[in-house]
């Protein structure tokens, strides 16, 4: 089985690349739904982030409110560091954990993981390879406005993240994202086809 990476920039286009893999027949986990979880209360890194940020970030149940913890972390580059290296080594367990899972349960394809710090993270080293998906870095402020951030939010989300350029240095696959969806799915089509020849063969 081959272990790939999705990565990209926020509003980058991957978890719509990441959605078309799967609608292909490809397994797909991806990070953000793990770090939700793992925040939740009685999970590993809860106490942890309270501990660190504060508990006003809590609601009342000790539920971590979200965009709280993002407003504190996304304006402070040192705070947001403090937050993935919190989660960011329980996230690569649980990632591993399911590459092996995938693998006992006789998938012999490409398997995925979909996150946007692959890279950052140095997750990508454990990998047999990364699909980047990218767009130019306008459209990510375009798109991010559209989800109803504001000018500054958007710039502060999109510059906490290794830019496009950068990223692409690190792939072995790239998806432009920057164009129409149909285009975007062709090329997901192309790589699937590489994907399960190279692995047949």
């Amino acid at each position: 089985m081959l272990r790939l990476g999705l990565t990209g920039g926020i509003a980058s286009g991957k978890s719509a690349v990441a959605a078309m893999l799967r609608d292909l027949g490809f397994c797909v986990l991806a990070a953000d739904p793990v770090s939700h979880q793992l925040m939740e209360p009685g999970q590993p890194a809860h106490d942890e982030i309270l501990r660190e940020f504060g508990t006003d970030i809590a609601g009342s149940g000790g539920k971590i409110d979200r965009a709280k913890l993002a407003a504190i972390v996304f304006a402070d580059p040192p705070k947001l560091a403090r937050l993935n290296s919190i989660l960011h080594p329980r996230v690569e367990r649980v990632m591993l954990q399911q590459f092996e899972d995938w693998e006992r349960s006789g998938i012999r394809d490409a398997a995925f993981v979909e996150a946007a710090l692959l890279v950052e993270a140095g997750f990508d080293k454990k990998l047999h390879g990364l699909v980047v998906a990218w767009c130019e870095p306008q459209q990510q402020l375009e798109r991010l406005r559209a989800r109803g951030m504001n000018e500054l939010e958007a710039r502060r989300r999109r510059d906490a993240q290794l830019p496009a350029a950068e990223k692409l240095k690190h792939a072995t696959y790239t998806i432009d994202c920057s164009r129409t969806i149909g285009e975007t799915l062709t090329q997901v089509q192309a790589l699937a086809a590489k994907l399960r020849k190279s692995v047949a063969s």
